[in-house]
């Protein structure tokens, strides 16, 4: 071949050069090399860029819609439902546990004094619990228009007869999940006293197998009677008209607390310090029960709560973009900003109580843990969507709420399922993006608080532990408070 004349000498030597088949392989060697190298740039420049809003477009229906899917509340009583008949029988109650606990335990004592046909006197309120919050009945609650609200059904009054104060009185701890028939059996003991003490309040009644006017009796008093105290709501629906001003937004339920974790025995992402500090509150906590506790396995097996950065990953993956408004409805997060900063970097729009409300509109609930969560469950429920990191008595409680209500959507995280796609993030296997969106978003599909069926006792559970596994008719009140459009 002939070179074109003229051509440098330079590039005449390398043409040379490149004749040799030993030439030829140091060449091809250092240009695979070159090319190796300039990969390497790019997958350090990928992998370095900012994280960015999820590439696949999703609706403002997808993200905020909510259908009733034709089904609306129906509390009224049926044709054979008749008023409370006078009774000299009396009972009284100690609502133990934190807030959400002791409303459930509330309208389960209402539907029981129905039941025995007994007067119920208006329950004092838990304050030695892990809160020791002193707040009473009428601290928290309408009293009068709880007692008015129900007239129709039970008899309440605030305190027992002068004649009664100091007459002795029958203690009974009633059985957990107890039917209709077992209250039959409890009426004997009026036979020997006029005034029963009730311990505990708290999953006294079965949650399916009630008579239809006993379980609409729950979901009227939860849902109509039991309001909160005119402060409470007041300084609620404040908070609420703040958050809409800004447009739609989400109420995170995160349980990331201090007592929650450790409870759960969930120590993941933590230093090796606070986990001691966990272990060693919960070896301290007398009344509970679970001390040795694998977090490993309570991790992979759901049990934990999605951590900060976890819910910001579970979010973005679902469609929300950086400037979605979220209200944190939670205690005091455990390690403080050193983890609530891993889901700020994702949502800066993040925002809590303390935020909202000025200084002097949360003093009157300083100290007083129940109202300051009244707060938060009136948020939750008002919000455009309701989002809890883990099941508990408030997250369940305002699920039920939402489905009563209608319309509004309740994403509830599948914990189990996204572990294992949090496991492949972090062995490199995945990448947040479109792949990792869509597997997210189709997990979820049929996780958004439709109307549906309670679920069973899980497979498995025999005898009475069977009943502990049953989903809460409170998480879910449907069929007997929820009807179709047209039938009752």
């Amino acid at each position: 071949m002939a070179y074109r004349r003229g051509a440098p000498p330079l590039l005449l030597r390398l043409r040379r050069l490149l004749r040799s088949p030993t030439s030829r392989c140091v060449c091809l060697v250092v240009s695979l090399t070159a090319l190796l190298a300039v990969l390497s740039l790019c997958q350090i420049a990928r992998v370095d860029l900012p994280r960015s809003d999820p590439p696949q477009q999703v609706s403002n229906e997808q993200l905020w819609g909510s259908n009733d899917y034709g089904y609306h509340a129906c509390v009224t009583p049926t044709r054979s439902y008749i008023a409370p008949v006078e009774s000299d029988r009396y009972m009284t109650v100690r609502s133990n546990g934190g807030l959400n606990q002791m409303r459930t335990g509330i309208c389960d004592m209402i539907a029981v004094a129905r039941l025995v046909n007994a007067t119920l006197v208006i329950p004092q309120l838990d304050k030695r619990s892990f809160w020791q919050d002193t707040s009473t009945f009428k601290d928290i609650f309408n009293q009068p228009d709880f007692i008015k609200a129900l007239e129709g059904d039970v008899h309440i009054v605030s305190d027992l007869p002068e004649s009664l104060q100091s007459a002795p009185r029958a203690r009974k701890h009633f059985t957990s999940w107890s039917g209709a028939s077992y209250y039959e059996d409890v009426k004997e003991l009026w036979k020997d006293h006029r005034v029963v003490h009730v311990p505990k309040s708290d999953s006294r009644l079965a949650n399916n197998g009630l008579p239809i006017d006993i379980q609409r009796l729950r979901c009227r008093c939860l849902y109509q009677a039991l309001r909160f105290s005119d402060p409470i709501e007041d300084l609620g629906k404040k908070l609420v008209d703040r958050l809409k001003s800004r447009g739609k937004f989400i109420a995170l339920h995160l349980r990331y607390e201090k007592d929650m974790l450790a409870f759960t025995g969930c120590t993941y992402g933590l230093s090796e310090s606070e986990a001691d500090e966990l272990r060693i509150m919960r070896e301290k906590t007398s009344h509970w029960k679970l001390k040795d506790i694998n977090s490993t396995e309570q991790r992979s097996g759901g049990n934990c709560p999605l951590t900060p950065r976890e819910v910001g990953i579970f979010l973005r993956a679902m469609g929300y973009t950086e400037s979605t408004w979220i209200y944190l409805a939670a205690g005091e997060i455990y390690g403080g900003d050193k983890y609530i900063s891993k889901l700020r970097s994702y949502f800066p729009n993040l925002v809590s109580k303390e935020v909202l409300a000025t200084k002097e509109e949360l003093e009157k609930f300083k100290n007083h843990a129940s109202q300051v969560a009244a707060l938060d469950y009136i948020i939750s429920v008002e919000s455009d969507v309701f989002i809890p990191s883990h099941s508990g008595n408030m997250a369940r409680a305002v699920e039920g709420h939402r489905r009563f209500l209608g319309r509004r959507k309740t994403l509830t995280p599948d914990r189990r399922g996204l572990v294992e796609l949090f496991g492949l993030l972090e062995k490199g296997e995945l990448m947040e993006g479109p792949k990792l969106s869509s597997l997210i978003t189709k997990m979820h599909k049929y996780r958004q608080g439709a109307p549906r069926k309670r679920y069973a006792s899980l497979p498995g559970s025999k005898g009475r532990a069977r009943l502990r596994t049953e989903e809460s008719f409170y998480e879910n009140p449907f069929p007997e408070c929820i009807c179709l459009t047209g039938k009752h």
